[in-house]
């Protein structure tokens, strides 16, 4: 990796000194800690990996070096909130503060999103593709208002010069927004396209190359480094934040699906377009498909049966004999534009269906369980990608990850191997093969010892396949109670959060009960905030995200250990891989998932230096089963107890201010 003039750590250090200062901040030395090393390893080329807990401020702490870098610096987050928070309000006010410390300092910034994330004038302005692949207008019936409305508000953003970026739009759904915004494989390019010269996506692209700073997300990243498609302009530094979300944000971009619905839809859309038998033939193949699928068994494929194996080679080679019948491209670009959708269509199928025919060691294919309105489709994810990061990503670039979760069980080995770092090579000398990083944890402003009490329900019996019993339930509404509610719930299952919202309701009537699913996820957590005597129960997406600082959230409760389910084909997969290998593959696959979530669900209690409260965890194993130290050992320190009386006491205590 070259090495890159910059700015020394001192200097570093005193500008984001006057920029905490000129934002009304105080100096925290951890954060001084992450900016110094951040900007040795974006000078020396050495990968870092640096946990900075909550309240740290970590974003400055990436954000000054990165300004004072001599060369284009790409910041990668998971999520489209922290990507919000840092656009819209970090990156201006540091701007604001550099400007009036160092009015040299390339400030210049820009966002790089997906293109389904930009509106589509070419969509808005000719229309959308039927299933036979020709353009039809405004859609019918209840969503065709909305429609109009996005296209309208799109008209205006390119009028004036806005971003066309889905954050802006108003309000709407999925199936809507899809009506203005297309996919890679249905986009013109801007040289077809009569509307390029304002395309929102190539705006956007142009503001990139004349940035110095470039935030994306973690998909597109793998997309511009690992599958080596250019989206992002030239760069030698990369910060991954949220780093613990990126191997799982790889692996969803890397992961592709099939159902007999895409093959005949596929199908249809050529019927257009094609002279010959082929498209009729394709739709032939996605028949043999279906009939396949419906003889198979969900669940992950050791050995694909063969009458399955059969139809995605069928598929494969109807797509690729379409594909082929096509005519060549004409010069009427609006003639062109249903015809080269529908070929997308047919690409992506032909593209898909090859690689799941392929039945590669590399790759783990399954088929997924129907639903009462969804029916079964196959997935193929890859096995694993530290290689190809490690490969592509870590040998070409200099990458600081960052989280508030990357020492698990008190090593950063776990987190490290999965992004391609080898333990034996951290603080190496470079060579060949050789990639040297470093680890660092900047500590927390938090007091966890005094603020948090971390409580584990030894008394309880080990959670069982069927969900919340009696003992759990009684547990949760005598906590609850003793908190006057003020609990985050966090539960493995839908099920099991709705049945714990429904005992509260039933035996805590005086408290308001929220359950997730009953509302929109902003509105519920509004709701959350606005009264105190509140409960919000919910899964997955309530552990990660979720800021309610203050005396909304005194009560964090956990149901179980969140390990992946035993029949998680991808899970389940690396994991046999890992016991192939003579490694452990429960530590190494289900221990280390279970320990992110933790400390991830855990973090939602602490926010301010002012906080206190409880995180009690109902699963006995915690404090009983071998890798329980592994586990906690992964946690913030907070003090830690069995005794329910002491805990019922201390939430008592805390409800009364």
């Amino acid at each position: 990796m070259p090495e890159t003039e910059t700015q020394t750590p001192t200097t570093v250090g005193g500008l984001l000194g006057a920029a905490v200062a000129a934002l009304g901040g105080q100096e925290r030395p951890g954060q001084v800690q992450m900016a110094e090393a951040v900007a040795s390893a974006m000078a020396g080329g050495e990968h870092l990996l640096v946990q900075a807990g909550t309240g740290t401020g970590k974003s400055l702490g990436y954000l000054v070096p990165s300004l004072l870098h001599g060369d284009r610096v790409v910041v990668a987050t998971a999520t489209l909130a922290l990507q919000h928070q840092l656009v819209e309000r970090d990156i201006p006010r540091l701007v604001e503060a550099v400007a009036e410390v160092d009015p040299d300092v390339d400030t210049s910034h820009a966002v790089l999103k997906g293109r389904s994330n930009y509106a589509c004038l070419h969509r808005i302005r000719e229309g959308v593709p039927d299933d036979q692949g020709a353009l039809v207008d405004v859609p019918q019936g209840s969503m065709a208002q909305k429609v109009l409305e996005l296209r309208a508000w799109a008209e205006e953003q390119a009028e004036n010069g806005g971003s066309g970026e889905r954050d802006a739009a108003p309000r709407h759904t999925d199936r809507e927004w899809r009506q203005v915004s297309v996919g890679h494989r249905d986009c013109l390019g801007a040289a077809r396209c009569p509307f390029g010269q304002e395309c929102f996506v190539e705006l956007a692209r142009e503001q990139a190359h004349r940035s110095h700073l470039v935030v994306t997300n973690h998909s597109l990243l793998a997309i511009d480094a690992i599958e080596g498609v250019p989206m992002i302009p030239d760069y030698d530094v990369v910060v991954v934040d949220e780093a613990h979300e990126v191997v799982s944000r790889i692996t969803q971009a890397a992961t592709d699906e099939l159902a007999p619905s895409d093959v005949d839809r596929a199908a249809r859309r050529s019927q257009r377009y094609v002279d010959g038998s082929e498209a009729d033939d394709l739709g032939d193949a996605g028949d043999a498909l279906a009939a396949a699928i419906a003889e198979a068994s969900p669940g992950r494929f050791d050995t694909v049966p063969q009458q399955l194996s059969d139809a995605l080679v069928l598929v494969r080679d109807a797509a690729r004999a379409c594909l082929s019948a096509y005519p060549r491209e004409s010069d009427d670009a609006e003639g062109d534009a249903g015809r080269q959708q529908a070929r997308g269509s047919v690409q992506e199928v032909f593209t898909t269906a090859e690689r799941m025919a392929a039945d590669s060691d590399g790759d783990v294919l399954w088929l997924s369980e129907a639903g009462e309105r969804v029916p079964s489709r196959l997935h193929v994810a890859p096995l694993q990608v530290w290689g190809p990061m490690r490969d592509k990503l870590l040998t070409d670039k200099t990458v600081v990850f960052t989280s508030a979760t990357l020492r698990l069980g008190g090593d950063f080995g776990p987190v490290a191997t999965s992004l391609g770092l080898k333990p034996a090579e951290e603080g190496a000398e470079p060579g060949e093969g050789v990639v040297p990083w470093r680890g660092l944890d900047v500590g927390s402003p938090f007091d966890y010892g005094r603020q948090a009490i971390l409580y584990v329900a030894r008394h309880l019996p080990p959670p069982g396949r069927d969900g919340l019993g009696p003992a759990q339930l009684d547990e949760i509404v005598e906590l609850v109670d003793a908190a006057e509610g003020r609990t985050l719930g966090l539960f493995s299952s839908r099920r099991g959060a709705e049945a714990a919202a429904a005992a509260v309701r039933e035996r805590l009537p005086h408290l308001t009960t929220l359950a997730q699913g009953e509302a929109q996820l902003p509105e519920l957590a509004k709701q959350f905030v606005g009264d105190p005597h509140t409960c919000l129960f919910g899964t997955l997406s309530l552990w990660q995200g979720l800021d309610v600082p203050g005396d909304t959230c005194q009560l964090v409760l956990i149901d179980r250990i969140p390990f992946p389910r035993p029949d998680d084909p991808l899970m389940s997969a690396r994991a046999r891989a890992a016991d192939q290998a003579g490694r452990n593959g429960f530590m190494e696959v289900s221990a280390t998932h279970a320990a992110l979530l933790l400390a991830q669900g855990s973090g939602r209690l602490i926010r301010t230096t002012t906080d206190k409260g409880v995180v009690a965890l109902l699963d006995p194993r915690l404090v009983t089963a071998r890798y329980g130290s592994f586990l906690r050992a992964s946690l913030p320190p907070m003090w830690t107890t069995t005794d329910p009386a002491v805990v019922r006491a201390a939430l008592t205590r805390l409800s009364a201010g």
